[in-house]
């Protein structure tokens, strides 16, 4: 049986003996087929994604030969003209055939948003966490799109260490839990659960007063990190343990995660132009656009001024928009593009330059950057998030062009924020470091109805148009500097 282990160093097994997966590129594409969770990977990605921004003359050859000497590895009993069945090509590239039980990365995933009673969470966390061999696709981190899953593969590893915690305390364990509890609050400060669990496992233990200053160091950090007190929810434990009135805890919700849905079910798809002037660019996204389920292409132009004709023309919902074509730039666009009335969202596209160009577009409302080099799952989410308005895309890049250009004061800045009300104040600084509204409603322990009608009344305040705007508005007025402590 073939296995592939990713959680930890990257290899592929036949019946438990590794397998020559060949040099470090090569064992790359299989790695990112894997990411890929079986989609197709169209070639154009993992030629951009194997060598960003300079790959060889002789790329897609490249490719072949190493997508044939891997097939051979894994299938060694094959027939020459016999179709590829772990290896399979598809939708002009390829996809890894395989179950959640041949992969370590996609059983873990599985284990962590399992469902069921205490005892049988203990059991799914705990298989989880054994699968976690040390860092994910650590081999392979100089490469964006590992970098991107191994992150999201570490939230979901903190997932499963507190949804286990959640589990043991419900099962009579906290004992045995607070030491693991202590060591995830000290590496994590800044994650509510992890103080919550360590709270209730020392209170249940009968360590009152460590309980309490466990919360009191919660706040000590929370306030020298975010500007912010503890969350209402750990207010209240605060208060249940201070009048000796804590009840039994809960066993935490499960984190599953939503189940997909059609585009008929979930609404009209959402229309998305490109403009790029390179037709290869303007080919993999018109690919990754057509197979992802609600979305769908709404058009193409190869420069600014096409770009601005056929939006008006079009009414896409998001447009992405690269920052350097002909004619007309990605920055003139955006400006009159977003000067429409209803303007779609506008998502720049940039190899990543740290210059002018792209702050300016960040000032002049776009929801955000997203590299050529994404991969498409992350291109996906970014073009998702960007119309619902809810994050700015790829908050990495967006970081480090503010934290480039937000030493200057702006005299159109918003004066200090001034006649905002504290609330609304604690929303802004959560926005501009990045934050979701799912996020900010955990942190502020709010409903996400109400972070996002906070976050209307934001722009509405300071007449601004897009989220984005909200982060320049806060790091120009001092509210938030780059990469420091948030005013108080």
């Amino acid at each position: 049986m073939l296995t592939f282990t990713a959680l930890g160093p990257f290899h592929a097994w036949s019946d438990g003996v590794p397998l020559d997966l060949g040099g470090q590129r090569q064992r790359a594409v299989l790695a990112r087929l894997l990411v890929a969770g079986g989609r197709a990977v169209p070639v154009t990605t993992l030629i951009d994604e194997l060598w960003p921004g300079d790959p060889p003359a002789q790329a897609l050859s490249t490719i072949q030969g190493y997508v044939s000497r891997l097939r051979r590895a894994l299938e060694p009993g094959r027939a020459p003209r016999e179709e590829a069945g772990v290896l399979v090509s598809a939708a002009r590239g390829y996809a890894l055939r395989a179950t959640p039980d041949q992969v370590d990365a996609w059983r873990f995933e599985d284990l962590v948003q399992s469902d069921g009673d205490p005892a049988r969470l203990w059991e799914a966390m705990n298989a989880a966490l054994a699968l976690w061999r040390g860092p994910a696709l650590a081999e392979f981190s100089d490469l964006t799109w590992a970098v991107t899953e191994a992150g999201r593969l570490e939230e979901l590893r903190l997932v499963a260490v507190e949804r286990r915690a959640g589990a043991g305390l419900a099962l009579g364990r906290a004992t045995a839990l607070v030491a693991d509890l202590e060591a995830h609050a000290s590496a994590y400060p800044l994650r509510e659960e992890a103080w919550r669990l360590l709270a209730l496992a020392l209170y249940r233990t009968g360590r009152q007063g460590d309980a309490l200053g466990a919360l009191r160091r919660a706040r000590a950090i929370w306030r020298d990190e975010l500007g912010l007190d503890l969350t209402s929810g750990l207010q209240r434990l605060e208060g249940d343990m201070l009048a000796q009135r804590l009840e039994e805890p809960a066993s935490p919700a499960p984190a599953t995660s939503p189940a997909p849905v059609s585009a008929s079910v979930a609404g009209p798809a959402l229309r998305v132009l490109v403009a790029d002037d390179q037709a290869l660019v303007r080919a993999g996204m018109r690919t990754v656009l057509s197979d992802e389920p609600g979305l769908e292409p709404a058009g193409e132009a190869a420069d600014g001024e096409e770009a601005i004709a056929l939006a008006r023309r079009t009414r896409p919902d998001v447009v992405l928009l690269d920052i350097q074509m002909p004619r007309l730039d990605g920055l003139a666009a955006a400006r009159r593009i977003l000067a429409d009335e209803r303007p779609p969202k506008v998502i720049v596209m940039t190899t990543f330059g740290s210059d002018d160009n792209l702050y300016a577009a960040l000032r002049a409302g776009v929801s955000g950057f997203v590299l050529k080099t994404s991969p498409p799952e992350q291109l996906v989410a970014a073009i998702r998030a960007a119309a619902a308005g809810d994050a700015l895309i790829d908050p990495a890049v967006t970081t480090r062009v503010i934290a480039g250009f937000a030493g200057r004061t702006d005299p159109a800045s918003p004066p200090a924020l001034a006649g905002l009300s504290d609330d609304r104040i604690d929303v802004l600084k959560l926005v501009a470091r990045g934050l979701t509204n799912q996020q900010i409603a955990r942190t502020l322990a709010l409903p996400e109805p109400a972070v996002a009608a906070r976050v209307t009344a934001l722009l509405d305040h300071l007449g601004l148009i897009d989220r984005a705007q909200l982060v320049v508005a806060a790091y120009e007025s001092g509210l938030v500097t780059p990469g420091g402590a948030i005013r108080k």
